[in-house]
């Protein structure tokens, strides 16, 4: 596995730092976020350093969704929540993860995402990307570009 040196998750995968341990398979890791939004918030990572969810392999990529999906199972059996929110990151720490965080109709995740899906529905400066033609080009452009990506 490729490490980085200063990444608190290669770190993690490699023992050496600490870290709450969910599970974990040959090429990915769920272990809890120490700055948990929700009990249960997990971060499930893959053991490779990766900084961007899309330069994932398509045997990590399903690694690591297969775990979320199963890490999200055992979160809804054990907390109850409403649904668990999900998103990838790789930002702050630059090893991409996806979060899973319990929530809560109204808590402050959701909220979060409430005010940002109004965000993206208000500004006039994002009514010009809702234009048919617009959407057509998009698609097209995006069509055209999977014959050249492995």
């Amino acid at each position: 596995m490729r490490k980085a040196k200063g990444c608190v998750f290669c770190d993690i995968v490699a023992g050496k730092a600490p870290a709450y341990t969910v599970c974990e398979d040959e090429l990915s890791m769920c272990i809890l976020d120490i700055n948990p939004f929700a009990q249960g918030h997990c971060l499930v990572i893959p053991k490779r350093h990766v900084p961007w969810w899309h330069d994932l392999t398509d045997e990590e990529t399903a690694s690591l969704f297969k775990m979320a999906r199963h890490v999200a199972k055992c979160i809804m059996r054990e907390f109850k929540p409403d649904f668990v929110c999900m998103y990838a990151r790789g930002r702050r720490i630059p090893h991409t993860h996806i979060f899973l965080v319990p929530t809560v109709r109204g808590d402050v995740l959701d909220r979060f995402f409430n005010a940002l899906e109004g965000v993206q529905e208000a500004p006039a400066e994002l009514a010009g990307l809702r234009q048919p033609t617009i959407f057509r080009e998009v698609a097209k452009r995006l069509r055209k570009s999977q014959d050249s990506i492995a």
